[in-house]
């Protein structure tokens, strides 16, 4: 019942070709693989360092360049799954479908399959700037070691959406993040540890640091990796079992012992999942069963 998470504090700096990108991936990844990490969490946004590359007349790329690399960045990171046998979100990617651009979260299997969770609320900036559009499709992943979900930066402000995810029986949600203000990070760190605490589950979440001159609204990032846990006996006071040194180039790691969620949920000072009044309010966990029933 034990899951041992590593989450990247990636850093954003000027590359000058796939290559340059692909190695600093890889020696986040075997950092992790030495620390015996099962999963791995890149940040959001963290492929947008490919856009420092420019272009063959030393022009920024803009966003819409961006899904030109996803071919690479999925042999990279399904390759990275194979030969480490980790499960790998990949931060997100952005990617083309039908003329729109999405900001799509990648979970890379060690067997080769590849799971995608598109981001489904989308900030101003995402829509006025770079004309993202929101997925329309919530997933559950399943594991070896119990089921998770992946919602991404914004996505954790909202709180319908973990209920839903731990309704289906998510344990773990994994948040991968980029901010640029303390304001920004703050709205993502403050919502993970309320989500953590309605729903009693981990959130695993993680952002960019580090700087891009050269692209457009990835000058600026404030970041940093924490594993989150509900705040009762079992785990630490601060509802904090680790977190990295705020806007470093680092990788954290720590062991989740999924039982004490089971624990607390049954038998804790407070029961937040068990104790909802779903006379009042609407039952996520009936309504997940009724959409299995019907699959």
């Amino acid at each position: 019942m034990k899951l041992r998470v590593s989450a990247v504090q990636y850093q954003l700096q000027t590359v000058s070709s796939f290559e340059e990108f692909a190695n600093q991936c890889v020696h986040y990844v075997k950092t992790a693989q030495e620390f015996g990490a099962e999963i791995v969490l890149f940040p959001e946004f963290f492929t947008t360092q490919l856009l420092s590359i420019g272009d063959d007349e030393g022009a920024p790329l803009t966003i819409n360049d961006l899904p030109r690399f996803t071919e690479l960045y999925v042999k990279l990171f399904s390759e990275l799954a194979k030969t480490t046998n980790m499960h790998i979100i990949g931060g997100t990617h952005v990617i083309e479908r039908g003329g729109k651009l999405y900001n799509v979260a990648h979970l890379f299997y060690p067997d080769g399959r590849i799971g995608e969770q598109a981001k489904l609320h989308i900030t101003p900036t995402e829509v006025d700037e770079w004309n993202m559009s929101a997925g329309d499709d919530f997933k559950i992943f399943d594991t070896d070691k119990g089921k998770i979900a992946i919602l991404t930066c914004y996505d954790i402000e909202f709180p319908e959406i973990v209920r839903m995810a731990k309704a289906k029986g998510a344990d773990v949600i994994f948040c991968p993040s980029c901010t640029d203000d303390r304001h920004g990070f703050h709205r993502v760190r403050y919502t993970s540890h309320a989500r953590a605490i309605e729903n009693q589950v981990y959130v695993v979440v993680t952002g960019t640091v580090g700087s891009l001159p050269t692209v457009d609204f990835m000058r600026a990032n404030f970041g940093q990796a924490a594993v989150i846990t509900p705040n009762d006996i079992p785990f630490p006071p601060k509802g904090i079992m680790v977190e990295g040194e705020l806007n470093n180039d680092m990788v954290v790691t720590a062991d989740l012992d999924l039982s004490l969620l089971y624990e607390v949920r049954e038998r804790g000072a407070v029961t937040t999942w068990r104790d909802r009044r779903t006379d009042l309010y609407v039952d996520w966990e009936k309504s997940s069963k009724g959409e299995m029933n019907e699959l």
